[in-house]
């Protein structure tokens, strides 16, 4: 079972929260009130979470999604909570301050993003709260992905940011998450919680043949997802980017630091899809 003893998962005793928004193209949630404190994980546009009480610029919050706890700007989010119709279904878009693309963009917004779209003009569509984005660039919010490991592929290259979950910079937890949310299955924020949690396990992963495209295998601190057989993608530190390399090569570079890999697992993206998972449901 999970274990809400978690600090990252715990919010405040006895706080029930007010439900709020995302309206900047992400926030970040950091460990402390301060803009130089550790970022601990991101909140992408539209996604819902509760306000518990604010600390200056900063609102300590409980994001829905994952059940992840800290604290955001104020200026970020907003009330009321407007339900998401679409989603950005590329990499990344601008937000355009008017339906026409030479107008002056006002943020960016990465895969995932959860938008209320009221009417269409041209080829954009109106977001509230936020502006115009490209028609191409979205998709219904129940419309979803097959392959987990093609959606990671897309974010090859992309910077490794400590806590990041957005196209312009993301962590390993951070890319197999967007994987597979973009397949309609939510995995937790952190390494140790996707592997407890997320799946079944691998056992002989070792062997050859084993491993196939979209297993995800696991270090202590650490995960990949599997393009095949024999290649793993993952966002790290070593690249201080999202790359593909063998894994024979990954496990004798990280063996050296960090140790073997402790397992792998296997998620079923039909079985998991659109399925609220049991470590997201609130504790008895």
């Amino acid at each position: 079972m999970p274990d809400y003893d978690d600090s990252r998962l715990t919010p405040p005793a006895g706080e029930s929260g007010t439900p709020m928004q995302v309206s900047a193209g992400v926030a970040a949630v950091r460990a402390e009130a301060r803009a130089d404190a550790e970022m601990t994980t991101q909140a992408l546009h539209g996604e819902t979470l509760r306000v518990f009480h604010e600390e200056g610029d900063f609102a300590l919050v409980q994001l829905d999604r994952d059940r992840y706890v800290g604290w955001v700007l104020s200026e970020a989010i907003s009330a009321p909570v407007l339900k998401a119709t679409h989603k950005v279904s590329v990499v990344r878009t601008y937000v355009y301050s008017e339906p026409d693309l030479k107008s002056a963009p006002r943020f960016l917004v990465s895969m995932g993003s959860r938008l209320p779209v009221t009417g269409q003009e041209g080829k954009f569509v109106r977001v509230d709260r936020a502006g115009w984005v490209p028609v191409q660039h979205v998709s219904p919010i129940d419309v979803y992905e097959d392959d987990p490991a093609g959606v990671a592929e897309r974010f090859l290259h992309t910077p490794y940011l400590w806590g990041g979950c957005e196209s312009l910079g993301l962590d390993c937890t951070g890319l197999t998450r967007a994987a597979f949310l973009a397949c309609g299955v939510i995995l937790p924020r952190d390494s140790d919680m996707q592997f407890a949690w997320c799946g079944t396990a691998i056992d002989d992963w070792k062997m050859p043949g084993a491993l196939k495209r979209g297993d995800l295998v696991f270090w202590k601190g650490h995960v990949g997802i599997m393009l095949d057989g024999e290649t793993l993608l993952h966002d790290n530190a070593y690249h201080m980017a999202a790359e593909k390399e063998p894994l024979a090569g990954a496990v004798e570079r990280i063996a050296k630091i960090y140790g073997e890999p402790i397992g792998a697992r296997r998620i079923d993206v039909s079985a998991m899809r659109g399925v609220e998972p049991d470590w997201l449901k609130p504790p008895a």
